[in-house]
């Protein structure tokens, strides 16, 4: 019953702060995310405490989103906030407001902002100038909310992470580097295979390694998607062609198509092995239509994860006075 469900103490490596990337959060933070994201999810959603009564939660989302804005809204609201979506057309900013006087001006009118936006400079700038929390909801270089969804899968299919194989095939991309980032914490394994020029960046990449390795897992990047998957209890993958991408979308097909995730590839992995993919997924593209829809697909509860991390997030960030 909710009943059951105490609110925890908020973290204080989260309480009240930003998130553009996990990486500069504790494990410990992560953990409790994940901890409560869980209980979350063992509850009925009309059941969900209203943690959030009274918080209000601007979300300026310049990129289109599905998953994203709509696990953001319904958690919101399923915890009794308020979320308030502005679009670029919504705002002055779409008219040239500098991002400073837009991030004072959100500052005293709600509790915390969410951006999805590209480059990832322009959440950096908003967060320095914001005077609430900012929270990254997507930008080209990392995809924080998806990395907690895509551990908190992991950990619900298998339990401890400790050197859990995982296997990531295509391109390297932002959501790569947020599952090592978070799986880093938890000591995953991940193999990356990518091809020549779509390799994720190195410096973030050697992070996670050392960080990995003194959990009992590492990260690695490999060219044989074969070696990456052979043995691995999850094979993940992503979309070739992102929004901004598509000049080169021939090119990044021809380069990436013999790392597409289909059976083949998959009989390769361990026998409870699970295809994982954030969405939206390109049907017999970067994945088989057979894999996504297949017995093998964890695809949808990674998903639903989206609602159940970003509410355990927020309940984090956005605690009461009395909690603080």
């Amino acid at each position: 019953m909710i009943e059951a469900i105490e609110r925890p103490a908020p973290h204080p490596d989260l309480a009240g702060r930003s998130v553009l990337t996990l990486r500069h959060h504790s494990a410990e933070a992560i953990a409790a995310v994940l901890d409560l994201a869980e209980r979350l999810r063992a509850e009925p959603l009309q059941q969900w405490p209203r943690w959030l009564e009274g918080r209000v939660v601007g979300m300026i989302f310049e990129r289109p989103s599905t998953r994203t804005r709509v696990s953001f809204e319904s958690g919101i609201g399923r915890m009794g906030g308020q979320a308030i979506y502005l679009s670029e057309r919504d705002m002055q900013l779409g008219r040239g407001e500098a991002l400073e006087d837009t991030a004072l001006i959100l500052s005293g009118l709600i509790d915390a902002i969410v951006l999805r936006t590209g480059p990832h400079a322009k959440l950096e700038e908003l967060a320095r100038h914001a005077r609430v929390p900012v929270i990254n909801a997507l930008t080209y270089a990392h995809h924080p909310c998806q990395g907690l969804a895509d551990v908190l899968t992991l950990r619900q299919r298998f339990g401890d992470l400790t050197g859990l194989p995982v296997a990531y095939v295509g391109d390297g991309n932002n959501c790569l580097l947020s599952l090592v980032i978070v799986g880093a914490r938890f000591g995953l394994d991940v193999r990356c295979a990518c091809p020549a020029g779509y390799d994720p960046d190195p410096e973030v990449m050697a992070w996670a390694d050392a960080t990995a390795s003194a959990a009992g897992g590492g990260v690695r990047v490999i060219r044989d998607p074969v070696e990456a998957a052979t043995g691995a209890r999850a094979i993940y993958t992503d979309t070739w062609v992102s929004m901004g991408d598509e000049e080169h979308e021939g090119e990044r097909i021809r380069a990436l198509t013999p790392y597409r995730l289909d059976a083949a590839l998959l009989a390769h992995a361990a026998d409870d092995a699970v295809a994982l993919h954030p969405l939206p997924a390109h049907h017999d593209l970067e994945i088989a239509y057979e894999v996504l829809h297949g017995p093998r697909s964890a695809v949808w509860d990674q998903a639903q994860n989206r609602l159940h991390t970003q509410a355990a997030l927020l309940t984090h960030i956005l605690p009461p006075a009395d909690l603080l």
